[in-house]
C-alpha cells in the first residue's frame, strides 16, 4: 500500500506508505492523496487532517523514476490536482515531518497549518539541482517566512537541513524527539477537531484570505516555468545522473 487512511478522533490521517522507496510519491499516490483531501473536505466525520509518513521518513518527494515515466505536462495531472487540493483545502492542515523530507514533502508544509517535526527530520529543497524550478507556491511563501536570503539559499543550494533550523525558518511549529512527533501531532489535530468546527473554519480562512489569490498566481507562474523546464536537457541531464547514481555535469550548458 502507497497510500494509508486513517480515521479517528474527527481527524483523517494521510500517511505516506511505501517505505522500501522512502515514501517516495508517484502519480497514483499524487491522486489518491488528492481524492481524500476532497473526501475529507465533504465529510461531516472529518474536522482535521494530519499528512504524516512514519517515524524514520516523511517522504523523499517525487519518485523520479515515475515522474519520468508520467511527466506532468498539464494542469489536470495527478501533481498539480494534488496541489489544488493542497492550497484550498478549508480545514485545518497538519503534518508531522519525521526523517527524510524532500522537495514537496517540504513544500506542502508551507500549506499546513501547524506542523510538528521530529528531531531527526532532514529537509531539502533539490529543485534547481534536477534541473527544476520551485512549485507549491514555495517562491512565495518561503521567502515570506523565512525571509529571502534565507529562502534563496534553500532553493538554490539545495542543502539539507534539521528540524532545528526548520523552526528558526517558521516551516515548523515545534520539534519533538522523532518517537513522539506523529502522537503529538494528532493529539494537537484532535484538540482542534474538538472545537466549534464553523469557528475553526471561518478562522482558516480569514488567517489565508489575505495569500489566496497571490498563492494562486504564484502557483500558475511556478507550474508553467516547471512543465517547462522539465523537457529541458538540462533536466534531463539532472535526472539521467540520477538514475545512473553519478555526478551531474552542467558545464556545457549556457
Amino acid at each position: 500500500m502507497s497510500v494509508r487512511i486513517e480515521c479517528r478522533d474527527w481527524v483523517m490521517s494521510i500517511v505516506f506508505d511505501r517505505p522500501d522507496k522512502k515514501n517516495a510519491i508517484t502519480a497514483a499516490m499524487y491522486q489518491s492523496i488528492a481524492d481524500a483531501l476532497g473526501a475529507a473536505a465533504g465529510s461531516r466525520d472529518v474536522r482535521a487532517v494530519l499528512l504524516r509518513g512514519n517515524a524514520e521518513c516523511f517522504t523523499a518527494g517525487n519518485d523520479l523514476e515515475d515522474f519520468l515515466k508520467n511527466p506532468p505536462h498539464a494542469e489536470d495531472t495527478p501533481v498539480f490536482r494534488f496541489l489544488q487540493a493542497l492550497t484550498t483545502f478549508e480545514k485545518p492542515l497538519l503534518a508531522a515531518p519525521c526523517g527524510v523530507a524532500v522537495g514537496v514533502g517540504v513544500t506542502m508544509l508551507l500549506h499546513c497549518d501547524l506542523v510538528y517535526a521530529g528531531d531527526n527530520a532532514r529537509l531539502s529543497l533539490p529543485f534547481v539541482q534536477l534541473g527544476l524550478c520551485p512549485e507549491a507556491a514555495s517562491s512565495l511563501l518561503l521567502p515570506a517566512l523565512a525571509g529571502h536570503q534565507r529562502a534563496t539559499e534553500k532553493l538554490l543550494l539545495g542543502e539539507p537541513f534539521g528540524a532545528d533550523e526548520a523552526r528558526e525558518l517558521r516551516l515548523v511549529n515545534r520539534v519533538l524527539p522523532a518517537a513522539e512527533a506523529i502522537g503529538f501531532a494528532h493529539a494537537q489535530a484532535a484538540r482542534i477537531a474538538a472545537l466549534p468546527p464553523q469557528a475553526v473554519r471561518t478562522t482558516k480562512r480569514l488567517l489565508r484570505q489575505a495569500w489566496r489569490d497571490p498563492i494562486a498566481q504564484q502557483m500558475n507562474a511556478e507550474n508553467a516555468a516547471f512543465r517547462q523546464l522539465l523537457t529541458s536537457p538540462e533536466a534531463r541531464e539532472a535526472f539521467t545522473a540520477f538514475l545512473e547514481k553519478r555526478k551531474p555535469d552542467f558545464s556545457r550548458f549556457a
